[in-house]
């Protein structure tokens, strides 16, 4: 599997109070907001407060994803089918325009595979 970026993305029960730790408290530099959500630089990694919280239904303990990035969406999920990965949804389009993909890590930390579409403004040049 050929990763081309990564992300945690944290789903707060307090929206507002977690945005002004890692923004505020932390100091962490923005590095795009969207309706919802803002994400933030971490060193090689990025780190995204989602304004959609935890759901009362969900996971106890870590009420977040790992994001991960990749080329092909379509090929991962035959890969990882091929190698026993037990795919929690198949690959879909979100309606933010991601294709993304769910399962989940043995502790059941849910790990979201996304492609980028040649469309989709995250592949915009913003220079």
């Amino acid at each position: 599997m050929d990763i081309l970026s990564s992300r945690i993305i944290l789903r707060p029960r307090d929206y507002a109070t977690t945005l002004a730790f890692y923004r505020d408290s932390l100091g962490l530099a923005v590095f795009r907001e969207y309706p919802g959500g803002t994400v933030f630089f971490a060193g090689q990694s990025l780190i995204e407060v989602a304004g959609h919280g935890a759901s009362e239904t969900g996971p106890q303990g870590f009420a977040g994803a790992i994001w991960l990035q990749v080329r092909d969406l379509g090929a991962v999920a035959v890969e990882l089918t091929l190698r026993g990965v037990a795919i929690e949804r198949a690959p879909v389009t979100e309606p933010w325009g991601l294709i993304e993909m769910w399962l989940k890590d043995p502790d059941g930390v849910p790990i979201v595979l996304v492609e980028i579409p040649e469309e989709h403004p995250l592949r915009r040049d913003n220079r």
